[in-house]
């Protein structure tokens, strides 16, 4: 990464409308524009994600109600910026491929079911991709928060 990079601003405009795949649209959408800094940002498990627990996604999404979630415009600059993306958000402690999840869109797809996108590396290259609000969470599918 060159040092001209590191001296950029990253200003996140999270108040614009975010990226919809085809046939989903958003079911809720939390705005507010932020300054990428990832000394600022933490991976956040619930109590119920650990120690391989599993909490179904509606209730996750109930406990995450109280926090500084970000939203899926922060997923997409990331994707577009990926050397931005922090080492450790690729594999959990245990070795295993990390989900990363921008809890502040929420989707509904085209079959009506509601989901939440997250980055993931895998092939190499970071990506995106979702998991249903009805599927069990467990601690390799962290939500990002703003650091209190």
């Amino acid at each position: 990464m060159s040092d001209l990079m590191l001296d950029v601003d990253h200003i996140i405009d999270c108040d614009t409308d975010p990226f919809v795949p085809e046939g989903w649209k958003v079911e809720e959408h939390k705005k507010g524009g932020l300054e990428w800094d990832s000394a600022k940002v933490e991976l956040f498990l619930s109590e119920n994600q650990k120690d391989g627990k599993y909490v179904e996604g509606n209730k996750l999404r109930k406990e995450l109600a109280d926090h500084t979630i970000l939203n899926a415009n922060v997923l997409d600059y990331l994707l577009a910026h990926p050397q931005l993306i922090p080492e450790e958000w690729k594999k959990d402690s245990s070795g295993n491929r990390r989900y990363t999840f921008f809890w502040g869109t929420i989707y509904r797809s085209s079959a009506g079911r509601l989901c939440v996108r997250c980055l993931c590396f895998g092939g190499g290259e970071w990506r995106w991709c979702c998991i249903w609000l009805d599927d069990d969470w467990g601690g390799s599918f962290p939500a990002v928060l703003l650091a209190s």
